[in-house]
């Protein structure tokens, strides 16, 4: 550890009084008295320049006064300034000048003095510290012959200091323990007591009891950060080591950063008062020299006399500039290797922070997958079998409405699911808009249709107008397309009672690339939403307050409508007034699929029951699933449309099924033991190239349509599925086969 005095302010802070009152003879005038009072002062400031140059001015002002004792002040004051700006070499010539000058005044205290600052510059090593010491103990035994002196306070704390600084408390602990006793006899200087905590504070720290180490140092540190910066450093470093002991890390750390920072401005101070001493010496000496040169050269003229000043000025200001810009050349240096440095820290650990985000993102990713996969697969079963009784002709009133209830909760909840986790999936920028055909009307009447319990509780009912000039066959992401009708038109059906909601689908024009420029707008005669509202509603959890409605809901349907809408390149806009309604508008491209002549659908839909059963009571379909509800509800749904089913619980099942058996369409669960739907269906290909294969899952169909293409599969619906759309992936890919 670098050895720094603790008690290097002995010059200035502990005022031996004894110089002034031990030599009656002394002719101190005020002029002196002044400026010794003076360089204190600056000493306090951090202005070690300005010290240097009164220190000097001391010396010189001493000299022509004949006052020895001012002179040693001005000599041991220039010891401590170079001292505390790292010129030991300097610093010890000067103290060795001043304990020549104590030794000239053969005044006892002086001399005592002069050995304890000549200590205080020297630099301690395991093998060097002995003569400090040797130092510091002659000063003790000078005081100890006078007790008119001061008290060797400061030389017990710079023994222990020495001590530590080597590692060896045990010989420290006498020592400040006379420091304490000796600083209770009368009131001390509060930079003294503050340098004897610190100390103890070491000691404590040395020792393993760092309790006592953090109640001495934590008594003084608000004034060593007001007053004493080189204090406070020390304070700091000693907290954050004894917390570090004691496994506090964020103090630890708090207070290591803390003494960084003083740190630093104590580095600024220092090689500022460098610079500046340096200059004020220059300037000083060639002052000197100029008044030498006027001495030995009296009859030179006056005006030959002005013209070498103002050359040496001038020299002067020339050389300063050129030291300046030496000094200003290293710093720069200096500090350009200390920042690239700290730069190649900062670059490791952010590519390490990067690496650990990418991997919590995966694990994220991965989280979100599965724990969609598992709460869709029982609402599949719920809304399915709900699905299944309602059809149910022979059904009572009172158990269709209870039904009717049913399905919608559970379609409420997945929805809610499906909100949050598309919420989480668009943080981490994990949705990509899918191309895939789908009928556009159809569309907007399913997510109609979806809102039929909701109208019915509300007394309201929906008004549609499609523009005929629109395409009915189009490609593009349906899925978010449904998400974001149906979250603005579920606004408009929960924030509206009696009333009516209208659902416009305007062509505005054809663009270049044969899109069809489209305007959709939601509006309702509902409630309205007050002006000061309209822009935090599209904030995330954000919910419209009224006094006189208690409505439900996450908040998030409006910011996943602007989310989605940016995939698209669009936004919404708003236009409302309350108790006068609002309006949802945006627009969006929408593109024809003109490869597409028939609406499998629509040609299903438009065949009698009759036809029906002669269309599909040989057409067998191979149900693959491990979940027990799940086959029953696919197969009462096929049932019903009269195909043939068989059923398999897991992969390997399916493979041997698929071998004895021609089936027109497999339907293929994802997640299943043994052998999960991808393997299924890549050792089916190798040796049924034709049969389609639909995957049929619970998971985001942007995470697995790619690797269901790969592996041979057709197609892909998703669990839980809207009626119609299954039935018309499952009509395209037998007329694509067929």
């Amino acid at each position: 550890m670098r050895y720094y005095p603790i008690l290097l302010l002995t010059f200035l802070c502990l005022g031996r009084s004894n110089i002034y009152s031990q030599n009656q003879n002394i002719n101190s005038t005020e002029s002196l008295k002044k400026r010794h009072t003076e360089i204190k002062e600056l000493y306090y400031a951090y202005k070690y320049p300005e010290a240097i140059r009164n220190c000097f001015e001391l010396i010189e002002e001493s000299q022509r006064s004949n006052n020895d004792d001012y002179e040693f002040l001005g000599l041991i004051g220039l010891g401590h300034v170079h001292y505390l700006m790292k010129d030991t070499s300097k610093a010890r010539a000067y103290n060795l000048k001043a304990l020549e000058k104590a030794i000239e005044t053969k005044s006892d205290s002086l001399i005592a003095w002069a050995y304890n600052d000549l200590a205080n510059v020297q630099v301690v090593t395991k093998h060097n510290y002995e003569k400090m010491i040797g130092y510091y103990k002659k000063a003790i035994d000078i005081y100890n012959k006078n007790p008119t002196f001061s008290l060797p306070i400061a030389e017990n704390m710079n023994i222990a200091d020495a001590y530590l600084t080597v590692e060896q408390p045990e010989k420290a602990h006498p020592h400040l323990i006379a420091a304490q006793k000796l600083a209770k006899t009368k009131r001390q200087h509060e930079l003294l007591l503050l340098n004897l905590n610190i100390l103890l504070g070491r000691y404590y720290c040395d020792t393993g009891d760092y309790d006592n180490a953090l109640k001495v140092l934590e008594e003084y540190i608000s004034l060593a950060e007001d007053k004493y910066f080189i204090q406070a450093s020390k304070s700091y470093l000693c907290l954050s080591i004894a917390y570090e002991k004691k496994q506090d890390w964020a103090k630890a750390n708090y207070f290591l950063k803390k003494k960084n920072e003083i740190d630093s401005k104590l580095h600024d101070i220092k090689q500022m008062a460098i610079l500046a001493g340096t200059n004020a010496k220059f300037e000083l000496e060639m002052y000197q020299n100029e008044l030498k040169t006027t001495k030995n050269q009296r009859d030179d003229s006056e005006k030959f006399a002005k013209k070498s000043k103002y050359l040496n000025i001038i020299s002067a200001i020339l050389s300063v500039i050129l030291l300046i810009g030496l000094i200003a050349i290293f710093v720069l240096a200096k500090n350009r290797k200390k920042y690239i440095k700290q730069l190649s820290i900062k670059n490791s650990e952010l590519i390490e922070a990067k690496n650990k985000a990418e991997h919590l993102s995966k694990l994220k990713t991965q989280f979100f997958s599965t724990i969609s996969h598992e709460i869709r697969t029982p609402l599949y079963g719920v809304i399915g079998l709900s699905s299944i009784l309602l059809d149910d002709k022979e059904l009572s009133d009172s158990h269709k409405t209870d039904l009717t209830s049913l399905k919608f909760s559970a379609d409420y909840l997945l929805a809610l699911i499906n909100d949050v986790l598309m919420l989480s999936k668009m943080e981490n920028n994990g949705i990509k808009l899918e191309k895939t055909t789908y009928n556009f009307k159809i569309l907007i009447n399913n997510i109609i249709q979806s809102f039929c319990f909701s109208l019915e509780q509300n007394n309201n009912k929906i008004i549609t107008n499609i523009d005929s000039k629109i395409p009915n066959l189009l490609i593009g992401d349906s899925i978010r397309l449904s998400q974001i009708l149906m979250n603005l038109i579920g606004n408009a059906v929960k924030f509206n009672e009696n009333g009516s909601i209208w659902v416009t689908v305007e062509l505005i024009k054809i663009t270049e690339q044969g899109k069809y420029l489209s305007q959709f707008t939601i509006k309702d005669d509902g409630i309205g939403i007050p002006l000061e509202k309209q822009q935090s509603i599209f904030d995330e959890f954000s919910q419209l307050q009224n006094r006189h409605y208690n409505y439900q809901g996450t908040g998030l349907g409006l910011p996943i409508v602007v989310k989605l809408l940016a995939l698209h390149n669009s936004k919404i806009n708003l236009k409302s007034t309350p108790n006068e309604g609002a309006t949802f508008s945006f627009t969006l491209e929408l593109e024809a699929n003109s490869a597409i002549k028939n609406n499998t659908k629509e040609n299903i839909e438009s065949v009698s029951t009759e036809s029906k059963e002669i269309l599909f009571e040989n057409c067998h379909i191979l149900i693959i699933d491990d979940n027990k509800i799940n086959q029953k509800i696919t197969k009462k749904i096929l049932e019903g449309k009269h195909f043939k089913c068989s059923i398999a619980s897991n992969g390997e099942e399916a493979i041997a099924l698929a071998k004895e058996n021609k089936y027109q369409l497999i339907l293929m669960d994802i997640n299943m033991p043994k052998l999960d739907g991808y393997e299924a269906t890549k050792a089916i290909r190798l040796f049924d190239k034709k049969t389609p294969i639909i995957a049929l899952t619970a998971i985001e169909a942007s995470e697995v349509r790619e690797k269901i293409i790969t592996v041979g599969m057709n197609d892909l619906i998703l669990k839980p599925y809207d009626n119609s759309l299954f039935f018309t992936t499952i009509l395209k890919n037998l007329n694509n086969n067929y």
